[in-house]
């Protein structure tokens, strides 16, 4: 059997585990509230290129000018969202994202579309009763993540630990978080990162599914540790699905965004026979309905026998002019001819693709867990997005609440010690880690891995039912029990095998917490649907909460606090009660 050297132990006043928007911006909120901190950023990938805050091609919601108001970023949110997504970290989002946009800008560089009048550029997006996105075209993502990392290599109290993964968060024997241990993939090597306060940031990403939009090196690694930890979930039966994934057959890239921007600038969404099916769901919305509304309507067309050749629909925004197609949206259509495809002149073939998890761990507004000295924020966190995310509130959580982390922090770590590192327990965890590389080795990983993929997409995708969902719960346990025995080749050195093993079994742990989650829903709301109870419960809408248990998964309701709005009875509009 193959066994690692004990892990070499660094200290670190600040720990940040994630490299995208929520990460950095914790590193740079905390390098800046003192000088003297010594912050380490653990990426899986490699700085400013990793994750999925590099990827986001729409933009970033803020109120910015009337006649939009924080009150209808609100209310936007949580009707979005289903009603049941924690309104206090709502209204944190809202009230914070016009600072922080003002800070990406005059404080870290980033250079956001603009008016003919100078103002800075917002377009229309679903589910939003004003135009509010933020945008660099259609390119975003690489501008923020772009200017982040040039921050950050200029800190000189920011360590980067790149191409390094966690794999155990570390608790003392008080119960408080101690850092955590760190998987070095080039080396094969573990660190032990002791630190006094540590930051999960490290994304959710939904690649237990089969078609995926998001970053191929997420696998819910820091919902698995939190889980393992011990810590409260919520939410993790809302999973989105986005509406509009390239349909490339025979190819990887199936899945890949074509972002809500062109629905929003008035694109049309067209089935096999040429219909604009939307008019069918959401007559008064159309195209631009919410995510979650117009990905099932995708789905069921295709399944109706009206798809696409490729089992897609259509999307089409020739009509609006191939020049303003290509200038507003050069990202997208350079994508498309990429694979024959010209966005600006025909229609092009997409279907939903598995986007986001609404779901996480359970914070507070100042992204504290239950776990003194650990922090959550971005995809790793619970609360802000409900039962659906709103296009372009996703990349406005992760730098909001990352900042917010970061100035928790470095309050937080003021006067306490270090806390202690079990370096025995590290040991223990180190030889479990390495367990499949002594075993004999076939192909049996990548069975599991397709199995997995499989079974989540045809029994807990965009269309559930108590049926296929305990039979997806038993075929989840089954992998994860053949997986413990599965063996492969090579040493720890930069072994990607070993690394898709790693990344199984978090995307399996995941798998099951979604699947019991789906279970306990008996009701339709936002991106969970079920066939068996096609509508919404009429009783006060309520939080599905999973936690571990010894092996098995505890799982209960909490229900919705109404702090800020309740959702007013048909047709009558919502009223809102805003607080300090």
């Amino acid at each position: 059997m193959i066994a690692l050297p004990d892990p070499d132990v660094i200290d670190l006043d600040l720990l940040v585990l994630g490299g995208g928007g929520a990460g950095l911006c914790a590193a740079l909120h905390a390098a800046d509230a003192s000088a003297a901190l010594q912050i380490g950023v653990v990426v899986k990938g490699l700085l400013g290129r990793a994750g999925c805050t590099r990827m986001v091609q729409g933009g970033y919601n803020a109120v910015l000018t009337a006649p939009d108001s924080l009150q209808a970023h609100l209310l936007d949110t949580l009707k979005g969202g289903g009603w049941i997504n924690d309104q206090e970290l709502v209204w944190t989002l809202v009230t914070e994202a016009p600072r922080r946009v003002l800070e990406l800008e005059s404080r870290y560089g980033c250079l956001f579309d603009r008016t003919p009048e100078g103002r800075i550029h917002q377009k229309p997006f679903a589910g939003q009763t004003h135009d509010r996105t933020i945008h660099k075209g259609d390119l975003t993502g690489i501008e923020i993540m772009s200017r982040l990392m040039e921050q950050i290599l200029g800190r000189v109290n920011v360590r980067v630990f790149e191409e390094c993964r966690a794999v155990e968060l570390a608790v003392d024997d008080d119960g408080r978080c101690a850092g955590a241990l760190v998987l070095d993939i080039r080396s094969g090597r573990l660190l032990g990162l002791r630190a006094r306060a540590t930051l999960l940031a490290m994304g959710g990403g939904p690649t237990m599914y089969r078609v995926i939009a998001c970053s191929a090196d997420k696998s819910a690694d820091g919902i698995a540790l939190a889980y393992e930890a011990g810590l409260l979930l919520r939410d993790m039966e809302m999973i989105q699905f986005h509406p509009t994934g390239l349909v490339v057959p025979g190819s990887l890239m199936t899945g890949a965004l074509l972002e809500e921007g062109l629905r929003g600038a008035g694109g049309h969404l067209r089935n096999g026979p040429g219909e604009r099916f939307m008019a069918r769901y959401d007559p008064a919305r159309m195209e631009r309905s919410t995510r979650d509304l117009v990905a099932r309507a995708s789905f069921l067309e295709v399944e109706a026998g009206r798809g696409t050749p490729n089992g897609g629909v259509w999307i089409d925004v020739s009509h609006l002019g191939a020049g303003v197609v290509e200038r507003n949206f050069r990202g997208m259509v350079k994508r498309c001819r990429d694979f024959g495809r010209d966005l600006a002149r025909e229609p092009v073939e997409v279907g939903p693709t598995a986007h986001f998890m609404m779901g996480g761990v359970v914070i507070d507004p100042g992204c504290r867990t239950a776990i003194e000295g650990l922090f959550a924020a971005g995809e790793d966190a619970g609360g802000v997005h409900g039962a659906n995310r709103l296009g372009g509130n996703g990349v406005a959580d992760s730098t909001v609440f990352g900042g917010i982390a970061g100035d928790a922090m470095a309050a937080f770590v003021a006067d306490r010690p270090a806390p202690a590192l079990a370096t025995t327990r590290l040991g223990q965890i180190a030889r479990a880690l390495v367990a499949p590389l002594g075993r004999a080795t076939g192909s049996e990983l990548y069975e599991l891995q397709r199995d997995l993929r499989s079974v989540m997409w045809e029994k807990a995708g965009l269309m559930r039912e108590a049926k296929g969902l305990r039979a997806a719960l038993s075929e989840v346990e089954r992998i994860a029990v053949r997986l413990d025995n599965v063996g492969v080749p090579g040493g720890p050195a930069l072994n990607l095998a070993w690394q898709d093993w790693l990344n199984l079994r978090n995307q399996a742990t995941a798998a099951r917490l979604i699947i019991t989650s789906a279970l306990e829903r008996e009701e339709s709301r936002g991106a969970h649907y079920r066939r068996d109870f096609p509508e919404a419960a009429t009783g006060a809408p309520y939080v599905v909460q999973v936690r571990r248990a010894g092996d098995t998964v505890a799982v209960s309701r909490e229900p919705v606090a109404f702090t800020r709005a309740r959702p007013a009875p048909a047709p009558e509009p919502a009223t809102v009660e805003i607080g300090d």
